[in-house]
C-alpha cells in the first residue's frame, strides 16, 4: 500500500539525479536546487523518526521550512497536520488536541498558546513537544489530517493515506501536463490541502514552487486581499500556473482587464472552493486568461473533476479526474468512490466504497459534471421553486463591487440578499444597479428581489463565517433575522 509514496520519493531523487542544479523551491530569502531539497528532507524524515510518536503539526506560513518539514513527515509516514495560518487560537488548540499532537514546529507568535496547552520547548529552534497527548486513536495509514472549516466553529480532522493524496497529485500534474508550467506559485496557504497538492504536483514535474508568505502577497486573514501586491508577486515570481479560490480569480481578472498584468504570463490557472459566476468565467476567457474550474473536496483528498486543456465546458467542474468514479443518486447527490478518506478523527472509519458529498449535481451525455448547489443549503420558495443560494451569491459578489452576499427565499414568494459591498461608503442606488444587473441574468425564481444592507461584515468573530470565509447560513438567519422578514405579497 505504499505504491504512490514510493513512485513519489524515486521521481524527486531522480529529479535530484537528471537536474541536480534547477531550482525546486524558491521562497522570499532562501532557494534550494532539486538535489538540496531531496538532501534535506531525507534529513529532515530521519529526525522525525527518532522522536516519539504521534502527529506533527507545522505552525508555519509558506515558504521553503514548510515545505520541506510537510515532505520529511511524509517520507518519514508520520502523521501530519499544516495549522492555516487563518485558523484562530481556539481552533488551532482543537486541532492539537483532537489530532494528539506530540510534536510542534511553529512561528514564535503560537509560543504562549503552546505553553497553555502543554508544550514544552525543545532545544531545536521552533519545537516544541507535549508528551500528554500520545495516545489518541487515528486511522491506520493517515499521512496527513487536513481539517475542514464546517458549519460550525470546531472543524473537523479528515484523515487521508498518502495513496489517496499523492494519486490526486499525480493526476493533478497529469491534467495540467499539456500547459507545461514550469513556475508555480503558491497563492493559497499550504494548510489549505488544495494548494498543498498542487505544489506535489509542481515537484512531481519538475516545476519550480514558488513559496512565499501569506504578508508579501498582499493575504491577510481568510479573506483580506490587496491585489495590488499579489498581482505584483506573480508578476515578479513569473508563475505561469496558480490555484485560486473565486475572489482571487476576480481580482486577477480586473488586474489584467486594467492591464497590471499580461494574461500570456499564465498558463493554467485553476479554480475551485466555491461556485464561480459564469459572468466571472467569459470575462476571465475575454482578456486571455487560461482559466479551468474544477470541483473536489477534503474528504475525498481534494480535487474529483476538473476542465483542462483540450477538454473544457463553460458552466461544468469538468470531467471527473480517473482516479474517481462520480454518479448521481436518486436526490442529485453526488456520489464520488475511488479516493476517500479513512475516516474523521473521533468517528469510526469509513469502508466505503461511496461518498455522499452533500452537493446536488449532474453529469452530461459527455460525462461533465455540473453543480447545483448545496443539499442542505438549498431552499424552496412559496411557489416551489428549488434555488442554490451559492449561485445567486457567487453572481452577486463575483460582480467586483459586493463583497459579502447571503440570499435566502424559504418557504417566502421572493428572495431577499442580505449585502456588504467592497467600499461601505458606496450608495443604496449603487447596490441597486449592481443587484439589477447580476437579476438580468439570472431565472425570475432565482433573483434576488429584495436586498438589505448589513450592519456589519459578516466574520470569524461574530461567527457568521467559517474559518475559511463561507457563511454559517443558521447563525447568519438567527442574527439578521428582522433584516430578512420582507412584507408578504
Amino acid at each position: 500500500m505504499r505504491h504512490e509514496l514510493n513512485r513519489f520519493k524515486a521521481l524527486l531523487k531522480e529529479h535530484a539525479l537528471r537536474q541536480p542544479d534547477a531550482i525546486a523551491v524558491q521562497g522570499a530569502d532562501q532557494h534550494l536546487t532539486y538535489r538540496a531539497l531531496f538532501e534535506a528532507v531525507e534529513v529532515r524524515a530521519a529526525w522525525l523518526g527518532s522522536q516519539p510518536q504521534g502527529a506533527f503539526a507545522l505552525a508555519l506560513d509558506n515558504g521553503p521550512q514548510l515545505l520541506l518539514w510537510d515532505l520529511a513527515a511524509l517520507f518519514a509516514e508520520r502523521p501530519c497536520v499544516i495549522i492555516p495560518p487563518f485558523f484562530t487560537c481556539a481552533q488551532m488548540s482543537h486541532c492539537l488536541s483532537q489530532s494528539g499532537v506530540t510534536l510542534v514546529l511553529s512561528e514564535t507568535g503560537w509560543d504562549s498558546r503552546l505553553v497553555e496547552l502543554g508544550y514544552v520547548p525543545q532545544a531545536r529552534p521552533g519545537f516544541w513537544l507535549c508528551k500528554s497527548l500520545a495516545g489518541v486513536a487515528i486511522a491506520p495509514e493517515t499521512a496527513k489530517i487536513t481539517y475542514t472549516s464546517g458549519s460550525t466553529g470546531s472543524p473537523k480532522g479528515v484523515c487521508l493515506s498518502a495513496e489517496a493524496l499523492l494519486g490526486v497529485a499525480r493526476e493533478l500534474e497529469a491534467a495540467s501536463r499539456a500547459s507545461a508550467p514550469e513556475h508555480h506559485l503558491a497563492v493559497l496557504p499550504l494548510g489549505v490541502l488544495l494548494e498543498n497538492l498542487g505544489v506535489y504536483a509542481a515537484l512531481i514535474a519538475g516545476a519550480c514552487v514558488h513559496l512565499l508568505s501569506q504578508q508579501q502577497l498582499g493575504i491577510s486573514g481568510a479573506t483580506q486581499v490587496d491585489f495590488k501586491r499579489l498581482v505584483g508577486a506573480i508578476v515578479q515570481s513569473q508563475a505561469q500556473s496558480l490555484i485560486l479560490v473565486p475572489q482571487l480569480l476576480l481580482g486577477l481578472v480586473t488586474a489584467v482587464e486594467q492591464g497590471a498584468m499580461s494574461a500570456e504570463q499564465l498558463r493554467f490557472v485553476a479554480v475551485g472552493g466555491a461556485r464561480v459566476s459564469p459572468s466571472l468565467l467569459a470575462r476571465a476567457e475575454a482578456v486571455g486568461l487560461a482559466v479551468y474550474e474544477g470541483y473536489g473536496l477534503s474528504e475525498c483528498a481534494s480535487v474529483v473533476a476538473l476542465n483542462r486543456p483540450g477538454s473544457v465546458r463553460r458552466g461544468s467542474v469538468g470531467k471527473p479526474l480517473p482516479h474517481v468514479q462520480v454518479r448521481i443518486a436518486e436526490d442529485g447527490e453526488v456520489l464520488v468512490a475511488g479516493c476517500t478518506l479513512l475516516g474523521y478523527l473521533d468517528t469510526a472509519l469509513f469502508h466505503g466504497p461511496w461518498w455522499a458529498t452533500g452537493d446536488l449535481g449532474h453529469l452530461d451525455d459527455d460525462g461533465f459534471l455540473y453543480l447545483d448547489g448545496r443539499k442542505k443549503h438549498q431552499f424552496i420558495t412559496s411557489f416551489g421553486r428549488n434555488v442554490s443560494p451559492e449561485w445567486v451569491e457567487a453572481e452577486l459578489t463575483q460582480s467586483g463591487i459586493i463583497a459579502q452576499a447571503f440570499v435566502h427565499g424559504e418557504s417566502l414568494p421572493s428572495n431577499v440578499a442580505l449585502i456588504w459591498p467592497m467600499d461601505p461608503s458606496l450608495s443604496d442606488d449603487q447596490i441597486d444597479q449592481v443587484v439589477s444587473q447580476c437579476n438580468a441574468r439570472l431565472p425570475d425564481y432565482a433573483r434576488a428581489h429584495h436586498w438589505r444592507r448589513l450592519t456589519a461584515p459578516l466574520s470569524l468573530t461574530d461567527q457568521t463565517l467559517t474559518a475559511n470565509g463561507r457563511p454559517r447560513r443558521e447563525a447568519i438567519l438567527e442574527r439578521y433575522q428582522s433584516l430578512i422578514c420582507i412584507p408578504q405579497e
